[in-house]
């Protein structure tokens, strides 16, 4: 854990690492639509794309939807997703598109301890009163369990100069 030393006024320190305390819960916000399955899908977002996005949309879960205040049909945003079919199991593995083995940390692969995945998707429709959002592609299969939506901004969303 990072040591966080200064502690500005109206703050308020616990008296124990929250870490230490056990594991995060996760409630997830939705699920993804598509038309991809085991075997019948694209390996990332960008294939997606060539393979016409699989019809993807969010469906969110009742009670979610006022969080979609805000966002706009041609927005850019990054949605979080549980690969929820995906191994858990390798820390080192052997992808087929490089050259040797790599450590899971170093791959975009599903296949991790925790198969949080992510992917920066365009809006394409928008419904408010259902919250469903209509997405420009996926590489996720469908019902795939929805951790998380963000906006994309130029401002935060891009890697400091070499």
């Amino acid at each position: 854990m990072a040591d966080f030393t200064e502690i500005r006024k109206g703050e308020i320190k616990l008296p124990f690492d929250p870490a230490d305390r056990g594991e995060a819960t996760v409630s997830f916000i939705g699920h993804i639509r598509s038309d991809w399955s085991r075997g019948h899908g694209p390996r990332n977002v960008g294939q997606a794309r060539g393979m016409g996005g699989g019809n993807a949309r969010i469906e969110l879960r009742p009670g979610y939807a006022p969080g979609l205040t805000g966002l706009a049909v041609g927005q850019v945003i990054w949605v979080l997703y549980w690969m929820d079919k995906a191994r858990r199991d390798l820390i080192v593995q052997a992808p087929r598109h490089a050259d040797g083995l790599r450590g899971t940390f170093a791959l975009r692969s599903p296949v991790r301890p925790n198969p949080v995945s992510m992917s920066a998707v365009r809006i394409t429709a928008l419904d408010m009163d259902s919250g469903v959002i209509g997405i420009d592609a996926t590489d996720a299969f469908d019902g795939t369990p929805v951790v998380d939506i963000k906006p994309m901004l130029d401002t935060v969303d891009i890697p400091p100069p070499a």
